[in-house]
């Protein structure tokens, strides 16, 4: 198999890479520039219509796009430690706080980067207005996070799951945006600071 990869600030191959990390998966990796607008190359976008990183080809020419669905590909080849849950109530914990992120505080930080940021000034379609709108959005999805880290270790559960490792790579890239989180949400950072000192957080 082949993982298309980007590198950082790119916060959805960084999930992939972290849960790879976790599981003690090597990928092999192809780099794919963003900045050099290489996923949308047609060789690319042959692989991946969207065109958009990450993608895993497998070794019969099967391409897994987005990349939960990768991770979830991933554990189910390599299903300890599970990231994903193992009994039906954890399964489904997991996949709650999962789609909170990517609903919650994922699509507004989207709209401050696509309509906001100097990076993305050549997109089309751009609206500065739209992109304004949805930063006391952001600070409000950071508010509901911090509440709900209140007395936990983690996000879902007791133990580290692909909910942190969601949380962590999007909060990360709201702090690479300019969006910083609330210096009053202080179970938000503890537990910020305290995945970001996973040495899979680096990977």
């Amino acid at each position: 198999m082949l993982f298309y990869d980007s590198p950082n600030p790119a916060p959805n191959p960084r999930r992939v890479r972290i849960f790879a990390a976790e599981k003690g998966i090597e990928l092999p990796s192809q780099e794919v520039s963003i900045p050099q607008r290489e996923q949308k190359a047609p060789e690319f976008v042959a692989k991946n219509p969207r065109g958009q990183t990450p993608i895993l080809e497998l070794d019969d020419g099967t391409v897994i796009a987005e990349s939960v669905a990768i991770m979830r590909y991933l554990e189910a080849l390599n299903p300890e430690p599970p990231l994903f849950g193992s009994t039906p109530p954890e399964i489904a914990e997991i996949e709650m706080w999962n789609r909170r992120v990517e609903m919650i505080l994922m699509l507004p930080v989207g709209a401050v980067w696509v309509h906001t940021h100097r990076f993305t000034a050549a997109l089309p379609g751009r609206n500065a207005e739209w992109g304004e709108a949805n930063r006391p959005r952001v600070e409000e999805a950071m508010r509901f996070f911090d509440s709900s880290l209140d007395e936990r270790e983690f996000l879902a559960g007791s133990a580290f799951s692909a909910a942190d490792i969601l949380l962590l790579t999007t909060l990360d890239f709201a702090l690479f945006v300019g969006l910083e989180i609330p210096e009053d949400c202080a179970s938000l950072r503890e537990w910020h600071a305290r995945v970001s000192a996973r040495p899979t957080a680096s990977a």
